[in-house]
């Protein structure tokens, strides 16, 4: 299925830079289908953080492509929402994968990740099939 609009988590950039054949990724299928793509300012951490100066290069050419959503007060709160839902289900999450979750919630956007049994159990999030 075809999203108009999607946010993507470091698993899906990591998949595109670590592919020998970059028409086989699902970044470029997303691409592709002219979605428009965005990412969280913790996924812009999670690839910047230990990068060599080169790879920084193709990371900054790459996220300038993105819109990247910054992790403000409504997003903190959402995080603090799913925290206590988790809780409840005796279930907890990463840190940065509940701040990725909760940006995609309040921006109204499914997410597209490799890692889907990290966000799973996050009422109100969409995860792209």
């Amino acid at each position: 299925m075809a999203y108009k609009a999607l946010m993507i988590d470091s698993t899906i950039l990591i998949d595109y830079f670590r592919k020998t054949d970059k028409q086989n990724s699902r970044l470029l299928s997303h691409i592709y289908a002219n979605s428009n793509i965005f990412i969280s300012t913790v996924t812009e951490f999670e690839i910047i953080t230990g990068a060599s100066e080169l790879h920084t290069l193709f990371w900054n050419e790459m996220m300038a492509r993105f819109t990247i959503l910054n992790f403000d007060s409504a997003v903190a709160r959402e995080a603090a929402l799913i925290v206590q839902r988790l809780k409840k289900k005796r279930k907890t999450i990463d840190k940065p994968d509940l701040f990725i979750a909760a940006t995609a919630i309040v921006h109204g956007l499914p997410l597209d990740t490799a890692n889907k049994k990290h966000f799973m159990h996050i009422d109100g999030l969409v995860l792209v099939a």
